[in-house]
Formats: C-alpha cells, sequence, structure tokens
C-alpha cells in the first residue's frame, strides 16, 4: 500500500486594469483610485483576469 502525502497548493490569480485618471500629482491620483476602488466603484472581475499561477505553499 501506498503512503500518501499532505500538500498545500497555492493558486493565485491576477486581474489587473488600467484607468487613466486627472490629478494634481502621481500620489493624488493614487490616492483617488484607491478610493474608488475601497468604496467598491471599482471592481474587478474575470475580463480583467491576467494570469495564473500554480505552486507549492510553505
Amino acid at each position: 500500500m501506498q503512503i500518501l502525502k499532505n500538500f498545500k497548493i497555492e493558486i493565485k490569480e491576477t486581474l489587473s486594469t488600467i484607468i487613466n485618471i486627472q490629478a494634481e500629482n502621481e500620489q493624488q491620483a493614487i490616492d483617488i483610485i484607491k478610493k474608488k476602488y475601497d468604496n467598491e466603484e471599482i471592481i474587478l472581475d474575470s475580463n480583467n483576469f491576467i494570469d495564473t499561477e500554480i505552486t507549492n505553499y510553505e
């Protein structure tokens, strides 16, 4: 009889989008987008899928 081992395998999906925004500077632009994302005004879904990575989780 073969002994089976336990493994933890991580599945990581990457979603990405590019948003054009006008702001006074880069930090303000990032802050505006973070706020919109936190308020769920920006939602990434399967249409924004970029990559899947499956690796051993240690």
